[in-house]
């Protein structure tokens, strides 16, 4: 039977063959189709990342402002005060009433409330407390317009600031950026456990996970602490949550590279960095974030990492459960998962290799 070039069984396909495939297939099944697709993601990521950083920091507004009154806050010239202080910062300002000084700094200490306004002399003389570490950007903002209220309902206002940030951190941020490295470097050294030791079972790369976090805690702890003198840590208990932050953020990874394969990195840097980080309330105050950036940003690792962080440094002895729940949650679900579909999961190696074959007898 003659052969045609179409259906001749060596040498490469005739050029006609390609031609039937057509330019789209062609180019579905080359480099190109995916290297297209991972260039409109990160476009969309880039765009993303800008926005949701720019919408929740570049403009930050009070929406619920949280603080104490005692004293004179009856009085005509204190109400006049108070509901000036509102309209000055477009009603945001939540006042809650306290029998005594000492209950009213006990919320501040509870993170409860910001700020106590104590009025004195019939309302005709406020004392502002501040709390800069509760946070900073909320103790500038009442600094600025508490005095200027006072100037205009003819009410002497005092500021001081009763619980100041460290000396090396006059902006209380670092917190933000060791929380943010866990939480970064947490989910990057999933990537690369995936890409370099494919061949962990899933027991060992769990225990790897939790063994670069215990270390890599340790490191930012020591650096921030012992080399940069940037913050006074209570060492042991900041080690423990950094790692937590890092064990919870790679088990995250993980459990997306379980259900999403090659895609996972879009759900994690979704999770910790477009949603995440923004609404952790660590480089703006969450009462001057948007409503619900602000609730949601205290389930997520981010969140919870900067929550429990902040308290240890700045609120020694009213240390909050809530922040650990979150964080046991994400990292106890993402182990769940990848534990229940680790057959799934790219990485693995065979338990019990094929026996070898026996060798070749000499010839």
């Amino acid at each position: 039977m003659d052969e045609t070039p179409e259906t001749a069984p060596d040498g490469p396909p005739h050029p006609r063959h390609h031609a039937r495939e057509g330019h789209w297939t062609r180019f579905r099944k080359g480099p190109w189709w995916p290297a297209s697709v991972l260039v409109l993601i990160l476009a969309a990521a880039a765009g993303l990342f800008a926005g949701s950083y720019t919408y929740t920091m570049a403009n930050p507004t009070p929406h619920q402002l949280p603080t104490a009154v005692v004293g004179s806050y009856d009085e005509a010239r204190g109400k006049a005060f108070l509901a000036g202080l509102g309209k000055a910062l477009n009603s945001s300002v939540r006042t809650h009433a306290y029998d005594s000084r000492a209950a009213a700094v006990e919320a501040v200490e509870q993170q409860t409330v910001f700020a106590i306004f104590e009025l004195r002399d019939e309302g005709q003389q406020v004392r502002l407390d501040v709390s800069s570490a509760s946070g900073s950007s909320v103790a500038e903002l009442l600094e600025q317009a508490a005095p200027a209220v006072g100037k205009a309902t003819g009410v002497t206002v005092s500021v001081r600031d009763v619980n100041p940030l460290q000396d090396g951190d006059p902006r209380g941020l670092a917190i933000f950026y060791i929380s943010l490295a866990a939480v970064i470097i947490g989910f990057v050294g999933a990537i690369q456990l995936s890409v370099h030791a494919r061949a962990l079972t899933p027991l060992e790369r769990i225990a790897f996970t939790l063994a670069y976090a215990l270390l890599g805690a340790f490191a930012i702890a020591a650096v921030v602490d012992w080399l940069l003198g940037a913050l006074d840590l209570p060492f042991v208990e900041s080690w423990l949550i950094l790692a937590f932050t890092m064990f919870a953020s790679g088990m995250t990874f993980t459990m997306f590279n379980t259900l999403f394969g090659r895609w996972a990195m879009l759900p994690t840097w979704g999770v910790m960095i477009l949603l995440g980080n923004p609404s952790s309330g660590g480089a703006v105050s969450w009462p001057l974030l948007p409503s619900a950036l602000g609730v949601i940003g205290q389930w997520l690792p981010p969140g919870a990492s900067v929550n429990a962080q902040h308290t240890a440094v700045y609120f020694a002895g009213h240390q909050h459960a809530f922040p650990f729940l979150v964080l046991t949650g994400w990292a106890l679900v993402s182990c769940a998962v990848f534990w229940i579909w680790r057959h799934r999961h790219p990485g693995g190696r065979d338990k019990h290799p094929p026996e070898l074959a026996p060798p070749a007898p000499p010839a």
